[in-house]
């Protein structure tokens, strides 16, 4: 039950993202498109600054999730058994720390912004605190993400994030070819 409900919040973060991508497209069209037919939109880099910065965080969990983010795993490749638990213990622990105090800051800024009324500077006034909602969610599922996979970790269990070694030439070729880690 736990498990399908993470599942479905990580999934609406990424389709959230993609929202948020898509809406920048049409953001930046109507912007470039609208300057040739004498078609304004108000605060529209604003709205696509405050998309993109919602895309970016939303998407990290998933990102995640999937094995898709980029890892430096020089020392972690070299360890096997006991020793790599122990040190994939280790770094996720340090990259929950770091986001706990970073989704906690995040939060302390949205949270002054409503306190304080601190509303956007363009054409159209935004209270800031609602384009910030985007940053605080987005950590607060990557830092859920990283907690997850502390447990599963701590359990004994495999990275969820790490994917299957390829089996095959032509799998490995594919993943490269998209992009994906090996």
């Amino acid at each position: 039950m736990i498990r399908r409900s993470l599942d479905a919040l990580y999934l609406l973060a990424g389709y959230l993202a993609g929202f948020f991508l898509v809406a920048i497209f049409v953001l930046m069209m109507l912007l470039s498109v609208g300057r040739e037919i004498n078609l304004n939109v108000p605060s529209g880099d604003d709205f696509a600054g405050w998309s993109l910065v919602a895309m970016a965080f939303l998407g990290l969990a998933h990102t995640f999730k999937r094995g898709e983010m980029i890892r430096v795993g020089l020392l972690l490749e070299r360890l096997h058994g006991r020793t790599r638990r122990i040190a994939e213990l280790v770094s996720l622990t340090i990259a929950a720390a770091f986001l706990a105090y970073f989704t906690w800051q995040a939060s302390r800024l949205a949270y002054d912004s409503w306190r304080f009324f601190d509303m956007s500077t363009g054409v159209i006034s935004v209270p800031l605190w609602i384009p910030q909602l985007g940053m605080v969610a987005g950590l607060a599922i990557l830092l859920i993400a990283v907690a997850e996979e502390w447990v599963i970790v701590a359990r004994g269990g495999k990275p969820t994030y790490e994917p299957e070694p390829p089996t095959t030439t032509e799998e490995l070729i594919e993943r490269v070819a998209q992009g994906g880690g090996v």
